[in-house]
């Protein structure tokens, strides 16, 4: 299959100036993201995206930028949240407390809570607070945002005392005292390790369902927060220009969730296994997106191109690491490092010259690694990369400026500059 969109789907975009080339010539290549911001928003606009800029139900948007450059894009407002709302209130296991009316309390980046704050601020008319208020960091009546420090690694007892009251009194205002949580994988394993290490988990209020759905969340803390929670525990995968695609199950498997969508996988290389997702989107009526490279990786479950196999998502195409057998994605190293030792936390692979690459490691429980346990390390990242690896311990690992970890970080990458960030985060408050 080609890919190439459906009737339908060329007449929605007729109009669109920068798919009047592909419609003329009855070909649509596939949309890279620079293509998207050359002359925007002219190579965007249309009478009728004028008429709903105008009338507000159309806006200018920026993406996170995480992965790769900041983009300007045109939706529908709350688009995202929209997304996120209808997938929940539509998924097997978790709809239930959606429709209970279930609070959600947000723990993620704190980019997401200044973001939140900015918002509320341009509705009042004034200046964001330098340390946003309850009220600030309120989206709408149901979300409540929770972060208030770059890194979590380095809260402390006054923020996980604050975070668990505020979680606790959003609780007791539902009539059956529940809540949804709704996190950042590595936020809320950061949360538990501190509640567990200063004697507040037994003040943490148990949430009735959870959703991880900001970045790559690894098999590892999966693992830990199936361990520490007795309720479903899902990932969505999405996009702020796309909206969420797919859904895990209480169980990990993906489905499809491809309303207004189509997918299609391509090699990351001719015969790999590791494909690049290929989104048609017409959920964003006043965005459309053919052919579009997310950016992202995935693997299926046969190691065939078939969108409704996919078994992860397994990171970004241009963090890929070159290696003997074919690339290397995030979700490889991962698999990998999981299989050699359930105690690694976080990871960061950082390659060397010559052949070589340091494997740092921090740990649940913050203990370093037996002998043994270096080494299956060492054996199975060396083997999957083609790089002598050298697995090191750490007490801890600096967060990024985005508030998301880097799992590949060239070695110039040094010791002195994880400081830094260190000393940025340190002074967030």
């Amino acid at each position: 299959m080609d890919g190439q969109p459906t009737a339908d789907v060329v007449e929605r975009v007729r109009h669109i100036p920068l798919y009047r080339a592909s419609v003329e010539r009855g070909y649509f290549p596939v949309l890279e993201k620079p293509e998207i911001a050359r002359g925007f928003p002219d190579n965007w606009m249309t009478p009728a995206l004028a008429e709903a800029l105008e009338a507000g139900e159309a806006e200018y948007v920026l993406s996170t930028g995480t992965n790769h450059a900041r983009m300007q894009l045109i939706r529908p407002p709350y688009f995202l949240l929209r997304s996120y709302y209808r997938l929940w209130s539509e998924h097997p296991d978790i709809a239930r407390t959606w429709h209970e009316g279930c609070p959600r309390l947000s723990l993620t980046t704190v980019l997401a809570t200044e973001h939140v704050a900015r918002v509320n601020a341009r509705k009042r008319g004034t200046d964001p607070a330098p340390l946003p208020s309850l009220e600030d960091r309120r989206l709408d009546e149901r979300t409540l945002y929770l972060n208030l420090r770059l890194d979590p690694a380095l809260w402390t007892r006054e923020d996980v005392e604050r975070m668990i009251a505020e979680i606790d009194t959003a609780r007791r205002a539902h009539p059956r005292g529940r809540y949804h949580l709704d996190c950042s994988g590595y936020h809320l394993a950061h949360l538990v390790r501190k509640a567990e290490q200063w004697g507040l988990w037994g003040d943490f209020p148990r949430p009735d369902s959870i959703i991880h759905a900001y970045e790559y969340t690894p098999h590892n803390v999966r693992r830990y927060l199936r361990e520490h929670f007795d309720c479903p525990v899902v990932d969505l995968f999405g996009s702020t220009e796309l909206g969420y695609l797919y859904f895990s199950d209480r169980h990990g498997r993906y489905r499809p969730y491809l309303d207004g969508m189509s997918v299609e996988l391509l090699p990351v290389t001719p015969g790999s296994e590791l494909f690049s997702l290929i989104v048609t989107s017409v959920r964003n009526p006043h965005m459309p997106l053919v052919r579009y490279r997310s950016g992202d990786c995935v693997r299926t479950l046969d190691g065939t191109p078939d969108p409704t196999a996919i078994r992860s998502f397994c990171g970004r195409e241009k963090e890929l690491l070159a290696a003997p057998h074919g690339p290397v994605a995030q979700g490889d190293l991962d698999d990998t490092v999981a299989a050699a030792s359930p105690r690694v936390f976080l990871h960061q692979l950082r390659p060397t010259e010559p052949g070589t690459a340091r494997l740092l490691c921090t740990t649940f429980d913050g203990e370093t690694f037996t002998p043994a346990e270096t080494a299956a390390l060492e054996d199975a990242v060396s083997r999957l990369t083609g790089l002598r690896c050298t697995a090191e311990h750490r007490e801890h690992i600096a967060i990024g400026r985005s508030g998301k970890y880097a799992w590949l970080v060239p070695d110039q990458a040094t010791d002195q500059a994880t400081d830094q960030a260190t000393d940025q985060t340190t002074g967030q408050r």
